[in-house]
């Protein structure tokens, strides 16, 4: 069997939208995962910045394995609020998001994510509550 980090880039590579953005999956631990990515034209909208929305998602799939890493083997989550803070734009470079689990309980998983410039430098803050239900698991059967 593989590296967690390697069944997450494998599951990241099944959907088109997470495979389009070119995630790089860096770390996964218990209750934290670290994903990066290099800006691309693609990620920009029409001022020359990445969309909030492409950092939004960043933010939500870095959180969702995170969550995935403290449930039971067979849950499945889902996003159910996504609270993000845009606090500095983001031209270019390559972006770090980096998300913990706050809290897991029977029913939710509460996660914050921060994401980062090429600098260091906060770009935004998300607070994530995911829903946990059995029935899924990060590794297919």
């Amino acid at each position: 069997m593989g590296s967690v980090e390697e069944a997450v880039r494998a599951r990241l590579q099944e959907s088109e939208a997470t495979a389009h953005w070119e995630i790089d999956v860096e770390s996964v631990n218990k209750g934290s995962a670290v994903f990066s990515m290099d800006v691309k034209a693609k990620h920009k909208q029409m001022h020359g910045v990445v969309h909030g929305g492409i950092l939004a998602a960043l933010a939500d799939t870095t959180a969702a394995i995170a969550a995935y890493s403290t449930v039971p083997e067979g849950t499945q989550i889902a996003t159910v609020e996504l609270k993000i803070n845009y606090l500095e734009p983001v031209a270019g470079g390559r972006i770090r998001a980096e998300a913990r689990v706050l809290r897991t309980g029977r029913n939710f998983v509460v996660t914050e994510c921060e994401i980062y410039n090429e600098s260091g430098v906060m770009a935004a803050k998300a607070l994530l509550t995911f829903g946990a239900t059995a029935g899924h698991s990060l590794e297919k059967t």
